[in-house]
C-alpha cells in the first residue's frame, strides 16, 4: 500500500522560522556546490605547473568534468532516495561530504588524489539540485510563494559557477591553486550550522513516522521485510528511467536545459581561448568575462518577478489564459530560447582584434545569462508544478541529463574553436540552440495532449 499524505497537512505544521531555515538552507547547499563545479577554472595555468602538465592538454579538463561526473550519478541514487528516507538526512548528510572532499581537494599530494576528490565532492555536491525543488514543494503549497523560493535557488544556482573562475583566476595567481579550495573550504564551513538546523519536511516521512505504517502496511501484505525493502529500492532507483522514458515533458524539458548548462561549462574551457588567444587576456582577467552573464542572470531573476506581477495582476482581473497552468511558467522559456542563440551568433560575429573584447564579452555574456536563467526558472518550476510529489525524482531526471551533457561538451571545446575557428564554433550553438527554442513553444500548443498522457502528473 502506499502512502499519499495530503501537503498541505504537512505544510500547516511549519513555523515561520522552519520555513526560512529551509529556503536559506536550500540557497546554500546550492551555492556552494555549484561554485564548486567550476571553482578550478581559473586556476588552470597554476595546476598545470604545480603538476607539470600542459595547460592546453584535456587532461586538464577532468578537474572540472570529473566534478560534473558526480554530479551526473549523484542525483539519480539520491533523488528518489529523499522520497524513501525524506530530504534532512539526505542533504545534511550529502552537504557535510562536500565540506570534507573539499577539505581534502585543498590537501592533495598529486593530481590523481586531486581528481579522485573532485569527483567525491560534485557526487555530494550534486544532492540539492535533486532535492531543492521536492523540499522547496513539501514547505510551500502556493505556487506564487513556492515559485519564488525556486527564482531565489536558481538565482544562486545561476551565479555559483560564475563565482568559480572569477575567484579562483586572482586566488591562483596572486596564492596558489591549494587556497582556491581552502576559500570554498570557508564559504561551506560558514553554511554548516544553518543546513543542520534543517528539519525534516517529507509529508511522507512525518506521517508514518509515529504510526510506523509503512511496517504495519508490510505486514498486511504478507511480505517479508527484506524482500519489501528490495522492491522498494528498485522502484525508487528506477523511477527516474522509467519518467524520462514515459514522459515526453520530461524527457524534453531535460534536453533543453542540457544544452543551455552544458553551453555554460563550455564557455569556462571556450573563453580562455577566444579572450586569452584573440586579444592576449591573462587568467585573472579573462575570469572578468563572466561578469556580464552574472549581470545577465539578474536581469532575467528581474524579469521573472515582473512577469510574476504581471500574471497576478492578470488573474485577479480573471483573464482566461492565467487559468492554463503552462501560462504562467513556460512564456518566460519563450523569451530566453532566442537569448540564448544570439549570445553566441554576437560572440562569433565580434570576438576579432579590431573590436575591443568588451564589447563581444559584455553583450553576449548578458544575452546568454538572461536566457540561461529564464529557461531554468521557467523549465525547472514547471517541472515541479507537473510532477508536485514525484518533483524529486523528476529533477533527479534532469539534473543527470544535464550534467552529463557538461561533462562530455567541455571536452569537445578546444578542438571546436582551434578547428572550425571561433566564428563558426559559434555558428554551430547557433543552429542547435535555435532548434532547441521551438521546445517550450510545442509544450504551449500541445500541453492538454501532454498532460492527458502523463502517469506521474500530481
Amino acid at each position: 500500500m502506499q502512502m499519499d499524505p495530503p501537503n498541505a497537512q504537512c505544510q500547516s505544521t511549519f513555523s515561520a522560522f522552519q520555513k526560512r531555515i529551509v529556503l536559506v538552507a536550500g540557497l546554500i547547499c546550492a551555492l556552494s556546490g555549484t561554485m564548486g563545479s567550476s571553482l578550478p577554472s581559473g586556476a588552470t595555468t597554476s595546476l598545470s605547473k604545480y603538476f607539470n602538465i600542459p595547460s592546453s592538454s584535456v587532461t586538464m579538463v577532468l578537474v572540472n568534468s570529473l566534478y560534473m561526473v558526480g554530479f551526473t550519478v549523484s542525483p539519480l541514487v539520491f533523488g528518489p532516495l529523499s522520497e524513501s528516507l525524506g530530504r534532512r538526512p539526505v542533504l545534511v548528510g550529502s552537504y557535510t561530504f562536500y565540506a570534507i572532499f573539499t577539505l581534502c581537494c585543498a590537501v592533495a599530494p598529486t593530481y590523481k588524489a586531486l581528481l579522485t576528490f573532485r569527483f567525491l565532492a560534485g557526487t555530494s555536491a550534486a544532492v540539492p539540485n535533486a532535492v531543492v525543488s521536492g523540499l522547496y514543494s513539501d514547505v510551500f503549497v502556493d505556487p506564487k510563494t513556492r515559485g519564488r523560493a525556486m527564482a531565489l535557488f536558481m538565482l544562486v544556482s545561476s551565479q555559483g559557477p560564475l563565482l568559480g573562475p572569477l575567484l579562483s583566476g586572482f586566488i591562483s595567481v596572486e596564492l596558489s591553486w591549494r587556497w582556491v579550495f581552502w576559500v570554498g573550504l570557508m564559504i561551506a564551513a560558514i553554511g554548516l550550522p544553518v543546513v543542520w538546523l534543517l528539519p525534516e519536511t517529507y509529508g511522507h516521512i512525518l506521517t508514518t513516522r509515529p504510526s510506523q505504517a509503512t511496517d504495519i502496511d508490510l505486514a498486511e501484505s504478507g511480505k517479508h521485510g527484506f524482500s519489501a525493502a528490495v522492491e522498494r529500492i528498485s522502484e525508487m532507483l528506477t523511477r527516474p528511467f522509467k519518467m524520462v522514458a514515459r514522459e515526453p515533458i520530461l524527457l524534453f524539458s531535460s534536453l533543453y536545459l542540457a544544452f543551455v548548462y552544458a553551453m555554460m561549462y563550455l564557455f569556462f574551457q571556450a573563453y580562455p581561448i577566444i579572450f586569452g588567444g584573440i586579444y592576449g587576456l591573462s587568467q585573472d582577467r579573462v575570469g572578468l568575462a563572466y561578469v556580464p552573464i552574472m549581470a545577465g542572470v539578474s536581469m532575467g531573476f528581474a524579469m521573472f518577478h515582473a512577469f510574476e506581477a504581471y500574471h497576478a495582476k492578470a488573474k485577479k482581473n480573471e483573464h482566461p489564459w492565467t487559468q492554463v497552468e503552462e501560462y504562467r511558467r513556460l512564456p518566460l522559456a519563450c523569451l530566453g530560447g532566442p537569448c540564448i542563440a544570439i549570445a553566441p551568433l554576437f560572440l562569433g560575429l565580434t570576438a576579432k582584434p579590431g573590436i575591443h573584447p568588451a564589447v563581444s564579452m559584455t553583450v553576449s555574456g548578458i544575452f546568454f545569462g538572461t536566457g540561461y536563467v529564464l529557461i531554468f526558472l521557467a523549465m525547472l518550476i514547471y517541472l515541479s508544478d507537473v510532477y508536485k510529489r514525484y518533483s524529486a525524482s523528476a529533477q533527479a531526471a534532469a539534473s543527470t541529463i544535464r550534467s552529463f551533457a557538461a561533462v562530455c561538451l567541455p571536452f569537445a571545446a578546444p578542438e571546436m574553436y582551434h578547428n572550425l575557428g571561433v566564428k563558426y564554433a559559434c555558428i554551430v550553438l547557433v543552429c542547435v540552440s535555435s532548434v532547441m527554442a521551438a521546445i517550450p513553444f510545442v509544450f504551449l500548443g500541445a500541453r492538454q495532449k501532454l498532460r492527458a498522457k502523463s502517469a506521474f502528473e500530481g
